[in-house]
């Protein structure tokens, strides 16, 4: 945050909060909401605490982890398309969140010109963006918002019988409740998979959420995978940790290491909503492991 003169402007950022590549002829933009604190007890939850603990020092990783909450946005054949829209309002206490519409109009994208939006899941800060005032009082009338069926009908009356998601089951509720709500009209929702626009497809994995869906970018022989939530912090370096908001722990750790043995024989891009911004990497094998190589920046 800039602070001048002792006047804080909010729409100033001395940490970085957007970042452009390009998959071949697609423009993609990578946009920072901010941050969400995470106890490291929230991850590898199946293991044991100690092997948790120094697996987080060697990895220069505190107590609380910092989860970033990256989304994006796609051009390709004359549509701009949002991925995810942070936290938006929907977490108060998150003093680092909620910076979405701001870092839009930032990065010179005009909310309005917003042809479609593809919510990978239905959680709070993944579609918190979409109910804060200051973005969806300028979203075009005809949005249209593609989230899987799946999830759609979960949300409708979710059951977290099966985990205690952080202590977080009530946000998620009334969220979930309030997005499918406001945007009843706007939803196009899609069984396995759907193309949004030239070379930009979703498709649904379930495992974190049981709709949960990644979103895989393609042109000219250019890959980039958008993997949502199927993994959070070390979830690169330790596939088989399960984490606290995982809704099927057992499915999601299959997601996931598929999408990195996916990744790692493709060498194409790949991003989770939760790594550190830009969080544009990509995937090796190192030995009978996986290794996160930070995709080279851009100046």
């Amino acid at each position: 945050m800039c602070m001048c003169h002792g006047i804080y402007h909010p729409d100033h950022d001395i940490v970085p909060s957007r970042y452009v590549t390009r998959v071949g002829e697609i423009e993609v933009i990578v946009l920072s909401d901010g941050a969400i604190p995470v106890p490291a007890a929230g991850l590898g939850t199946n293991i044991e605490p100690e092997e948790r603990d120094a697996a987080l020092r060697g990895h220069f990783l505190p107590d609380i982890v910092d989860w970033g909450l990256n989304v994006i946005v796609v051009r390709s054949g004359g549509r701009t398309i949002l991925i995810d829209s942070g936290v938006g309002e929907e977490m108060p206490e998150s003093t680092r969140t909620g910076r979405l519409a701001l870092r839009l109009k930032a990065a010179g994208i005009a909310i309005g010109s917003i042809t479609d939006v593809i919510i990978t899941h239905i959680h709070m800060d993944h579609i918190g963006g979409l109910l804060d005032e200051r973005l969806r009082s300028e979203m075009r009338p005809d949005v249209r918002v593609h989230v899987s069926h799946t999830d759609i009908d979960f949300f409708g009356a979710p059951d977290f019988s099966n985990n205690t998601f952080g202590g977080l089951q009530e946000i998620i509720r009334s969220s979930s409740r309030h997005f499918l709500d406001a945007y009843q009209s706007e939803l196009h929702p899609f069984d396995k998979e759907f193309q949004v626009a030239p070379g930009v497809v979703v498709t649904r994995t379930g495992g974190h959420t049981p709709g949960h869906s990644v979103v895989r970018i393609s042109s000219q022989g250019q890959r980039l995978t958008f993997a949502g939530d199927a993994l959070v912090p070390l979830g690169v370096e330790c596939p088989e940790w399960q984490n606290a908001f995982d809704h099927e722990p057992e499915e999601a750790t299959r997601v996931r290491v598929s999408l990195l043995k996916e990744a790692a024989a493709t060498g194409e891009l790949f991003m989770a909503s939760h790594l550190s911004f830009p969080a544009l990497g990509r995937v090796a094998v190192n030995g009978n492991a996986f290794r996160y190589v930070p995709a080279t920046w851009g100046y």
